[in-house]
């Protein structure tokens, strides 16, 4: 029995045969034989389970607007309870907490001025909606931010709202050439930011402020 054929909510198995996780849709091509047909995360009856290439997958033959036939009520094999995306944005929330309390400590020690925590919010937020309007553009056909943005982003401060935003957004969470970039990133930071603490950093630190008497460290 091809796809075509299925009468309308009955089950079809099949495997998907490209998926295309930043745009949230793919292709499944059914077992029985036919063409393939295209399937949509909201297709998914656990949108927090995030469908991959080769996955086997039952659904019911649709149609979208236009007539085109569609994969709906698709249900992946050996779903998962969905518990995994409170936890990860649990822990990057954590980790972003953990943090900024250390910056803050530096600040109360005098190693640093009260400008560089506010930066790293105000850096944070903006990345944070970066991803969002990113992962809304992805979802919608829009135009995307380039990755060379966000890791920009997140190397200028702001990777603690990136690393919320991926986990709690599940958007970039997934591909590893940007995990491995975005981690380089985060060093980098981070490695600038323990140079600030040195001699030669504080006293950079203050000729980009234009200040040297303002802050006391």
């Amino acid at each position: 029995m091809s796809a075509q054929s299925a009468s309308a909510g009955s089950r079809v198995k099949g495997k998907i045969s490209n998926w295309n996780d930043d745009k949230g849709f793919g292709f499944v091509e059914p077992m029985p034989g036919g063409k393939r047909v295209f399937i949509h995360i909201k297709a998914f009856t656990n949108r927090q389970r995030r469908p991959e290439t080769g996955e086997v997958v039952t659904y019911e033959l649709s149609a979208d607007r236009q007539g085109r036939p569609c994969a709906s009520k698709a249900v992946l094999a050996g779903d998962k309870p969905r518990n995994r995306r409170k936890r990860g944005g649990s822990g990057a929330a954590l980790f972003g907490l953990i943090f900024f309390g250390l910056v803050g400590a530096s600040v109360a020690f005098g190693k640093l001025p009260p400008l560089v925590p506010m930066l790293y919010a105000g850096m944070s937020l903006l990345t944070y909606l970066f991803y969002y309007v990113d992962k809304s553009a992805a979802r919608s056909g829009d135009w995307r931010t380039k990755e060379s943005t966000l890791h920009l982003m997140a190397l200028l401060g702001g990777w603690p709202g990136a690393l919320l935003a991926q986990q709690r957004l599940r958007h970039k969470s997934r591909k590893q050439p940007f995990r491995f970039i975005f981690w380089l990133t985060v060093l980098g930071n981070l490695g600038a930011l323990a140079w600030l603490h040195t001699a030669e950093g504080s006293a950079y630190l203050r000729m980009l402020l234009g200040s040297y008497s303002s802050f006391p460290f």
